[in-house]
């Protein structure tokens, strides 16, 4: 179970790492599209790089890996929202989705961790 927990936590902050990194690009495009300001770009980016950073490094610390888990889980569903908003296609919804389900299972098993 473990070994399964910390390649779902790899994943999510490889995920965050390529799209707001690698594919910066096209976040930018994305924002503007959605007329969101410059601004909110940049904290979201910050949040959720130092989220995925938390994901990594929380892999033998449960309290790093539970916050990073519940914030990434919470930034997806305001994705959610935001894709909700300007009305995108499913197919543009479901990477928001399965992030916010990777996330929130994370940050349950985690709390689970702490609390037993």
């Amino acid at each position: 179970m473990a070994t399964t927990l910390y390649t779902l936590q790899a994943l999510v902050a490889a995920s965050i790492f390529f799209v707001w990194v690698v594919r910066y690009d096209n976040i930018i495009h994305e924002f503007r599209c959605y007329a969101l300001p410059d601004w909110l770009r940049d904290i979201v980016g910050i949040c959720k790089l130092t989220l995925a950073l938390l994901l990594v490094l929380g892999i033998d610390r449960s309290p790093l890996a539970l916050v990073g888990g519940a914030g990434m889980a919470f930034l997806m569903v305001c994705a959610f929202v935001v894709h909700l908003r300007v009305n995108t296609p499913w197919a543009k919804r479901l990477p928001c989705l399965s992030l916010f389900t990777v996330s929130l299972a994370i940050a349950l098993i985690h709390q689970l961790q702490l609390v037993h």
